[in-house]
């Protein structure tokens, strides 16, 4: 295979840390794990902010209800100007915000293939933040930003079909992984669970990711509130920020904040928890999902997502129908009882995701890329979306 030049364009990136972000980077590493140059365009996220060599920086401002996160600014001309320089092969956009409606138009202009990244249901934030009225608006809003590119990629198999049916052309499978090097039981810590007042024999339920509205975070509350009917003892941990978590903290004094952990300290965490809550019915994917699994945590959540893809109910933990609030507390309730049934758990866990590979979802990655470009030098595009999608299924 010939060395490729691809362009990759998110509103967000490390050291910003969410779910988009960290994808994005593990997408770039693979490409340039299979020798390929690859040019990252994304905001400036500090006036401190200096790119590296591979780099374009654009002006950005911030996202409001988002903290330390910033929206691109359009920069179509300077895109085109940049590309037509040094043309790309082909052009992922991650994100949907302005940054990224104006990399799909240069690429379009150029005529340059593009593949455009689902990562975050917007249409649900309508009802999260209040606004259900505006679901549908923001579901065509989509739509017309998506069928903009030659391919749109998704996670699931269940994501494939839900947004085929609501008219998204080009859509194709892309899997996740997870890194079970970093992610491993073994990094179970029993001095960071003495630092939280936990004893070895003391439930530790556990929430990693954003503290926010969007999150369902009232339906984690409850049911370990819940949990300590039958485990009084019970603590709960809570890993990440955002902006519910001042009040949480206010009207919880019990409960643990460690802020937003990276790495091998975020590996840590996760490993010293006996259950993992995640309520969350906004996810795309749910990569905090495959990271609880690869540590061996027991993990209760909604059956979408990575949990349709891969947690097993009763095996793995539980994947509770969607919108079956008493369902999730009493399963939450049901594990934290049963000291033997969450040992079977854990090794169970470990196993659901120990195939996984980084490795592969860049070479997979790097194969609907390079069917992009074969097929739009044949003028051939859907049917070879159709066939990167099974060739990355």
């Amino acid at each position: 295979d010939r060395r490729m030049r691809y362009a990759i364009v998110s509103e967000t990136y490390p050291p910003e840390i969410n779910g988009v972000a960290l994808t994005v980077q593990g997408l770039e590493r693979g490409l340039r794990s299979r020798g390929h140059e690859v040019q990252v365009v994304r905001p400036r996220q500090s006036a401190r902010d200096v790119p590296a060599g591979h780099e374009l920086l654009v002006r950005g401002v911030p996202l409001p209800r988002y903290p330390g996160l910033r929206l691109g600014l359009p920069a179509t001309a300077r895109l085109q100007a940049a590309w037509q320089r040094e043309r790309p092969d082909a052009v992922y956009v991650a994100t949907e915000g302005p940054l990224g409606w104006s990399a799909l138009r240069a690429a379009r202009r150029l005529r340059i293939p593009a593949a455009s990244g689902f990562h975050t249901r917007f249409d649900q934030y309508m009802r999260d933040y209040g606004l259900p009225f505006l679901t549908g608006a923001a579901l065509g809003w989509m739509r017309h930003f998506h069928n903009l590119a030659d391919a749109t990629l998704v996670p699931t198999r269940e994501l494939v079909d839900f947004l085929q049916s609501q008219r998204f052309a080009g859509v194709v499978r892309l899997p996740r992984a997870v890194d079970t090097v970093l992610f491993d039981p073994q990094r179970r810590d029993d001095a960071l669970r003495a630092q939280w007042g936990v004893g070895e024999r003391t439930l530790l339920a556990i929430y990693v990711g954003r503290i926010a509205a969007e999150k369902n975070l009232d339906l984690a509350v409850r049911a370990f509130r819940q949990m300590q009917h039958v485990r009084p003892d019970a603590r709960f941990v809570w890993v990440g920020d955002g902006p519910a978590r001042a009040k949480l903290e206010h009207d919880h004094p019990d409960f643990i904040f460690c802020g937003v952990q990276r790495g091998e300290a975020l590996a840590r965490h996760f490993a010293s928890g006996d259950l993992f809550v995640f309520p969350s019915l906004s996810e795309t994917f749910g990569n905090v999902t495959l990271e609880a699994l690869a540590s061996g945590v027991p993990t209760v959540a909604f059956d979408y997502g990575a949990a349709r893809e891969y947690l097993r109910d009763g095996v793995h933990g539980a994947a509770i129908a969607p919108n079956d609030e008493a369902g999730f507390v009493a399963r939450c309730v049901r594990i934290a009882a049963d000291d033997a049934l969450r040992q079977a758990m854990r090794g169970a866990a470990r196993q659901a995701v120990a195939a996984l590979r980084p490795e592969q979802v860049g070479s997979d990655f790097d194969a609907v890329l390079q069917h992009l470009i074969e097929a739009r030098l044949a003028g051939t595009t859907g049917t070879l979306a159709t066939t990167a999608e099974r060739e990355a299924s």
